[in-house]
Order: structure tokens, then C-alpha cells, then sequence
């Protein structure tokens, strides 16, 4: 299937601009890259009822978030998000109109974590944050006026890999149950090589040795990518998981993980909802902003939410 429209013609300016690419760069070099851009684009963020940053002390530290609220209204569901960006790029900027839309469509509260980055802060800093940061919202729902039995975690790329992390060991250390869990186009196992490794369009933001570059700067050494909360793929149990929503896109190097994820969810009798937008890139739902297959995707994440898709 060829790309969509909207994909295609930001492929070609992506490719047109003859911009280096973020693998080319330093870590710090991408991050000044990846803040600059958004700059330029100047989007205009969508009103929602309230936004405050909040600082949450646990086990590991001082971890920041962000916390959305659509509405007055309390005891709605929460949604603990993480960000993409490699591990290494991104923070509550990056997402901020993201985090602001799945508010809005998914009537949920939505809390961003800002949780520690590579190569500063290699793997399993970004796992302990993650965990921490979310038996902090269950520890604190009351004063987050949150419904804690309506507790989710989600995230992008390796955001998204963080929530299955996050998802894994809260039913291995036996901890109150999430509500679901919702994955975007996630990194699943850091091999790093099935076949979709191997899409090369000229012009795509994300290529398999984005990937790679992004996993080197992660691990500190190849074996790393054989631990479960590095690769959750690899998890020797997939039973008793909160029902899923898992989102690919077909030219994206992580389509076959993610795909593969969602199979091993789903014969373990996870309830999961796969959607796969086979003419879409990675990240096409923060680089699309005004995508109409963006918006159609928002939606959708946001009626599985609110429990009004089957899964």
C-alpha cells in the first residue's frame, strides 16, 4: 500500500529540506533539533479544562509530569502517558498536544511523565521511572481525584514500550490492575531486526537505523536486549493483562514488533484491539498534527478509553 496523501507530501518536504538525519547527530545535537522544529512549527495547543505541572517524589527520585484535566469533573479515568523520542529525546513539551488531545477525546485525565533519559541515564532508569511514577498515581488517585479502579498507562514508541513494561510488572509484583493498556506503535524487542527494519522511502522521519542508533544509546551492551523490561516481546508470560489497544503503522521499522506484540496479547486471552494504518509513518500522530487519518486515530484511541470500543 502506498503512503497517504498527508504522509507523502511530509515525506517529500522532510526529504526536499535535506535536513541531516537525528541518527547523524549527538544526542544533544537531535534534542536542540527536535525542540527547534517544534518551535518553528508553532502549533497552537487545544484548550482543555486545566493544566498543572506537578513534581512526584518516589523510590527513585523526583520524577516531573503533567497533569491534563478535560473537565470538573472528578473521578474520571486517568491515563499515565509516556512519550516517545528513543529514550534519549523528548519531555513534556514534545507531547503537550498530544497528551492535551487524548484528554479531550478520551474524557480522561491524563498525566505525562517526564522520566530520565539515555545516554545520561541508560536502561532500566527510564523503567524505574515509569514504574514509580505509576504506583505514585495509584498511591495518590484521592488526591488526584482520579478513579483508581479506571487507571491506564500508554505511551508512543518507546513510550509505549514503557508502558508494557509497566503493565508486565505490575501483574508480576501482584499490584492493584490497570484498566488497560494502550500502545503506540511501541518498541517491542530491541534485536532490532525483523522485517520491517528493512523499509527504506526515501525521506521517512524514522528508519530502522534510527532505531538502532536510538537502542544504542539506551542499552549499555547488546545482552540488555534480551531483559523482558527491555524487550517486552520477549516476556515469558503474557497471561492475566489488562485489555490492550495496540496501534501500527505500515511504514514504520516497528510495524512487524508491534504486530507480533499484539498476537502474543491476544493467544495469552488478552482482550486487544489492534488498529494498523498500513499507508501511515512512525509518529504520525505527533508529526501529523493535522493529519485527517490523525484525527480519525485520536478518536478511536479516545472512544477505547472511555470503554466505548469493543476490544
Amino acid at each position: 500500500m502506498p503512503l497517504d496523501e498527508d504522509s507523502a507530501a511530509l515525506v517529500r518536504r522532510l526529504r526536499d529540506a535535506n535536513i541531516p538525519r537525528q541518527e547523524t547527530r549527538s544526542p544533544l545535537q537531535a534534542r536542540d533539533a527536535m525542540a527547534a522544529a517544534r518551535a518553528a512549527a508553532a502549533l497552537q495547543p487545544p484548550m482543555v479544562h486545566k493544566v498543572r505541572d506537578i513534581e512526584m517524589h518516589t523510590e527513585t527520585g523526583l520524577i516531573e509530569g503533567r497533569l491534563y484535566r478535560p473537565s470538573a469533573e472528578v473521578e474520571l479515568p486517568l491515563l499515565v502517558f509516556f512519550h516517545g523520542g528513543g529514550w534519549m529525546l523528548g519531555d513534556l513539551e514534545s507531547h503537550d498536544i498530544l497528551c492535551r488531545r487524548l484528554a479531550i477525546s478520551g474524557s480522561s485525565n491524563v498525566l505525562a511523565v517526564n522520566y530520565r533519559l539515555a545516554p545520561e541515564n541508560r536502561f532500566p532508569a527510564a523503567v524505574d521511572d515509569a514504574i514509580a511514577s505509576v504506583d505514585w498515581a495509584f498511591e495518590h488517585a484521592a488526591d488526584l481525584r482520579v478513579n483508581p479502579a479506571r487507571i491506564m498507562v500508554g505511551g508512543d514508541s518507546a513510550g509505549g514500550n514503557l508502558a508494557a513494561v509497566v503493565t508486565l510488572e505490575r501483574r508480576n509484583c501482584r499490584k492493584p490492575r490497570l484498566a488497560s493498556q494502550i500502545l503506540l506503535y511501541p518498541v517491542t524487542d530491541l534485536s532490532c531486526d525483523s522485517a520491517s527494519y528493512r523499509i527504506a522511502e526515501p525521506g521517512l522521519p524514522v528508519l530502522g537505523s534510527s532505531m538502532i542508533w536510538f537502542r544504542d544509546h539506551y542499552l549499555a551492551g547488546p545482552v540488555q536486549a534480551q531483559d523482558w523490561r527491555a524487550s517486552p516481546l520477549r516476556a515469558p508470560d503474557f497471561s492475566d493483562l489488562p485489555e490492550a489497544y495496540v496501534l501500527t503503522a505500515g511504514y514504520d521499522p516497528l510495524s512487524d514488533e508491534g504486530q507480533a506484540y499484539a498476537e502474543k496479547l491476544s493467544a495469552s486471552g488478552t482482550s486487544v484491539l489492534h488498529r494498523h494504518y498500513a499507508g501511515q509513518i512512525h509518529a504520525f500522530l505527533t508529526m501529523g498534527t493535522d493529519f485527517p487519518t490523525t484525527r480519525d486515530a485520536i478518536s478511536d484511541i479516545g472512544a477505547f478509553m472511555r470503554g466505548e470500543l469493543p476490544s
